[in-house]
């Protein structure tokens, strides 16, 4: 309740501008918050529980085992994202990052270091709601307000190229706030990804926009992001995590950080300890897009020629060794063909991401229909 003197302070500075906005707040003041971690919601998109920090994609004991700049890049957030259900007219979020490096010359502060809110619509599709913008290593900001009074479900996806400290989802008290429930009908593995500086999130302008992020909400999957910037390249230390792993499909896609001559050592190894450790879960082998100039800087065009056919290589010779339920994924098509899906001809912009989760798409959609396990 206003009191009457404060009623009548509130009018008499109403028009003087320095005093305008603390009469409005003592009007309207704030409604109080409950706040909830976002690891009590159910997070998501990790594979390992026993992590060194709370929010690392690798587990603490691949510490030196790893080389140290894998290491160093698996406690970035990409790819984690917590689902819940609220009533709440408005959604509030407050959360810190371990660096203060908050954007990149060629990748925005909202994909780099912020948060990325979406919810389901009746038809119970995902849409985009709201994106929390970081100005600051330490960040509070309202999401969304003016929400219908209704229960409905959210996802919210964690910053890609920062390292995440703690986040939190408020809503004012008195709101529920609940985890959500399964994806959908069945058992649903996580799909795993595993790869370069493009699937780690470069440079998309929201979480929520890399491929991977995209085909979890199409095929209503949860999905695990193993992109290292630089250093995707397929290790047989990295193999061997993978394999702990229990997926639905495996999706290989590390080409743009192996050359021809890597890619011929590497692969068959690689593949061969996944396939001993799950016998019959689908392994996607992707190709390295095609750089956008390659058209015209043959250096280029020469990089994915050479690294495709060894590719193409190893794919065949596995087959013929016997290695079953093992897919194939060119790159000509990953980022289209008019020269638009990229940044600096080799990330993807939105609209590039967009295209790859269509590609990627036309070979997961089979695997994942069988793959729900009833």
């Amino acid at each position: 309740m206003i009191s009457p003197a404060l009623r009548i302070l509130c009018l008499l500075v109403a028009t003087s501008s320095p005093w305008k906005s603390l009469a409005q707040a003592a009007a309207n003041p704030a409604p109080n918050v409950q706040w909830t971690d976002v690891r009590n919601l159910g997070m998501e998109g990790q594979g390992w529980s026993q992590t060194r920090a709370p929010f690392d994609r690798l587990p603490y004991r691949a510490e030196g085992v790893v080389r140290d700049a894998v290491w160093s890049l698996s406690r970035h957030s990409a790819g984690l994202h917590a689902r819940f259900v609220t009533d709440a007219t408005e959604i509030r979020a407050r959360w810190s990052l371990t660096s203060a490096n908050l954007a990149m010359p060629h990748m925005a502060a909202t994909g780099v270091s912020g948060l990325d809110l979406y919810a389901k619509d009746d038809q119970g599709h995902w849409r985009w709601l709201a994106v929390g913008r970081p100005d600051k290593p330490t960040n509070d900001v309202v999401l969304v307000s003016g929400l219908p009074a209704q229960r409905r479900e959210y996802l919210l996806y964690l910053p890609l190229y920062n390292g995440t400290q703690s986040a939190e989802i408020g809503v004012p008290s008195g709101n529920e706030l609940v985890p959500a429930g399964p994806w959908g009908t069945g058992s649903r593995q996580p799909l795993v990804f595993y790869g370069t500086s493009i699937l780690h999130g470069a440079c998309a302008s929201r979480p929520g926009m890399t491929h991977a992020a995209i085909l979890g909400r199409r095929f209503q999957f949860p999905h695990i992001n193993l992109g290292f910037s630089g250093n995707g390249k397929m290790e047989p230390e990295m193999a061997a995590l993978l394999a702990e792993l229990d997926p639905s499909v495996y999706v290989l896609d590390c080409l743009p950080n192996m050359n021809a001559t890597e890619v011929a050592e590497r692969v068959e190894p690689f593949v061969r300890t996944l396939r001993r450790a799950h016998p019959k879960t689908p392994i996607i082998l992707v190709e390295d897009r095609t750089y956008a100039d390659a058209f015209l800087v043959a250096s280029k065009r020469e990089r994915n020629d050479s690294s495709r056919a060894a590719l193409q290589a190893a794919f065949q010779r596995l087959r013929k060794s016997g290695i079953r339920d093992l897919h194939y994924l060119a790159g000509a098509a990953l980022l289209g063909e008019d020269g638009e899906g990229t940044v600096d001809s080799s990330h993807p912009n939105d609209l590039g991401f967009m295209r790859q989760a269509d590609a990627h798409a036309r070979v997961l959609g089979p695997l994942l229909r069988r793959a729900v396990r009833r």
